[in-house]
């Protein structure tokens, strides 16, 4: 049965970890950076010699505080997808390194026809939910289609979006044919991208429903945290362990310098996304290690102008606001160097990405000018954004300078962690928003934050543009396709309204005994172990 966490025991974690924040302060001047993502790339391999099962990891994440939900589908933070990821077992993931661009888990696989016009999805044979009984196809297909049945943030509608799931063929317990609602060459990505699988018929998410991920969860508590055990249903793809660990423990914590005093403290064992003083703090002690992402996965932090909103509905004031970032000046001030200058593009070293668009300019005298021109100069804009992952706000503070610097009366309105994303049509309406999106492929990010008619593109709704995208996506000449993704992304960083400032790498605390977590985009600790 699953029962309440100890919430005095977690109570008790936050209170020691804050109260030690000042000796990690007097170590922030030491260390140095290493340069664009550049140390050890933390999505690494399981351990390559197998170490001994047992042990419980203990880890800090980013959470939302006291709305924390099971529902995956609309949690917002990082924390409810690694949570839902450990109870939920998972189709795959995206990994631009495979033959298919991703690695399965749940499934041994996608066939596609020859025609682009029919995905073949086949189960892994032998798995259980926690109750007992046989995971299905059918639960594949039910919960493809439950970002479309229970509403789901926009970005897990993708499937829906593509596919036609009413008319999807089950041919037996683990074998399905999904339609394509038109030639797709990028369907396997979609499926593989952060969906999670549940029971047929589910509705809602509770601590107690059956699940068939790696583990099961023993106890939630929102805003303090959850725990797990393995799950014995759980049989990983071919080549895979087993989960060694005995124990999980995710906990919530907001503040980067709590989890790193908790993990200096040695009441953690991996502390997630530190912000970067605090990283090069931990770098100087010597029984801790940083691991920091490579491109691409690295994380995008943007800033998006809501076009049906003066003064972002002039494409000349866009423009000023992408000329006046001094993007070099966060790379080196806010991360220390750990990020990668953006070219208002997402997907960094990701295939497809338009490496070859030229890098937009610090120029701060030609924002002056374009402002002038289009009559803004001196407007009124509330930048609005919050602590959802490490630097967001000290980059929102470089922003909010430099377009002072050029003219725009800015001021910037910082809500607390995990309440940005908590009434997501209230955000996609705000002026001028901040915020980040995890490492994905070009047209998946295009897909979830561009195409017309989707809240998150701030109004920007440009036919033209998705139709470029469609061609990029279902002809079946390679040439063309590539000819139209270059287009897509030209187009989008001439005129589009997204500023991307810089690329973030994940810094993240662990312990020496810890090994085995990799990232798929976020921590996931099926083959983590701590020795």
């Amino acid at each position: 049965m699953t029962t309440a966490l100890d919430r005095r025991r977690f109570l008790r974690l936050g209170a020691t970890a804050m109260g030690v924040a000042g000796a990690a302060a007097a170590l922030a001047a030491c260390g140095s950076g290493t340069g664009t993502g550049a140390t050890a790339a933390g999505s690494g391999a399981a351990p390559t010699a197998a170490p001994a099962a047992g042990g419980t990891l203990r880890a800090a994440f980013v959470g939302g505080g006291a709305t924390e939900t099971l529902n995956h589908l609309t949690g917002p933070t990082a924390l409810d997808y690694v949570r839902a990821r450990a109870r939920h077992g998972a189709l795959g993931s995206i990994d631009p390194s495979t033959p298919d661009g991703v690695r399965y888990d749940l499934l041994t696989g996608i066939d596609v026809s020859e025609d682009l016009r029919e995905y073949t999805l086949r189960l892994r044979p032998g798995l259980t939910f926690t109750d007992g009984s046989p995971v299905s196809i059918r639960d594949v297909v039910y919960s493809l289609a439950a970002p479309g049945t229970l509403g789901a943030l926009p970005y897990l509608k993708n499937v829906v979006t593509a596919f036609d799931l009413n008319a999807a063929r089950v041919t037996d317990d683990r074998t399905v044919v999904l339609p394509a609602k038109n030639p797709l060459i990028d369907g396997r990505l979609l499926i593989c991208q952060s969906n999670l699988v549940f029971k047929e018929g589910t509705t809602a998410f509770t601590a107690d429903m059956p699940t068939c991920g790696p583990f099961r969860m023993t106890g939630f508590d929102p805003g303090q945290g959850a725990s797990f055990v393995p799950h014995d249903g759980y049989t990983p793809p071919e080549g895979e362990p087993t989960p060694y660990l005995e124990g999980l423990e995710l906990r919530s914590i907001a503040d980067s310098t709590a989890r790193a005093d908790a993990l200096s403290a040695g009441q953690l064992d991996y502390a997630d996304d530190l912000a970067p003083a605090t990283a090069r703090t931990l770098e100087a002690n010597g029984g801790l290690r940083v691991l920091a992402t490579e491109a691409p996965f690295v994380q995008q932090l943007y800033f998006s102008m809501n076009v049906r909103q003066e003064p972002f509905g002039d494409p000349r004031v866009r423009e000023a606001v992408k000329l006046a970032v001094d993007r070099q000046k966060i790379v080196d001030t806010v991360f220390f160097g750990r990020a990668i200058v953006g070219n208002d593009l997402p997907s960094l070293g990701f295939p497809g990405y338009a490496s070859g668009i030229e890098q937009r300019a610090f120029d701060p005298d030609r924002a002056r000018t374009l402002l002038t021109e289009a009559g803004a100069s001196g407007a009124a804009i509330s930048l609005t954004t919050g602590p959802e992952i490490p630097g967001m706000v000290e980059t929102a503070t470089v922003l909010v300078e430099n377009l002072q610097a050029v003219g725009l009366n800015v001021t910037l309105n910082q809500l607390p962690a995990g309440q940005l994303y908590a009434d997501y049509p209230a955000y996609t309406a705000l002026p001028f928003a901040g915020g980040y999106n995890p490492p994905q492929p070009v047209l998946l990010s295009y897909l979830g934050t561009r195409v017309s008619g989707s809240p998150a593109n701030f109004g920007f709704d440009r036919p033209d543009i998705d139709a470029l995208a469609r061609t990029s996506r279902t002809s079946p000449d390679a040439a063309t396709r590539d000819r139209a993704l270059e287009q897509v992304q030209q187009l989008t960083w001439a005129e589009g309204n997204t500023l991307i400032p810089v690329f973030k790498a994940a810094a993240n605390g662990q312990t020496s005994s810890v090994q085995g977590i990799t990232y798929a985009p976020f921590a996931d600790f099926r083959t983590a172990a701590v020795r």
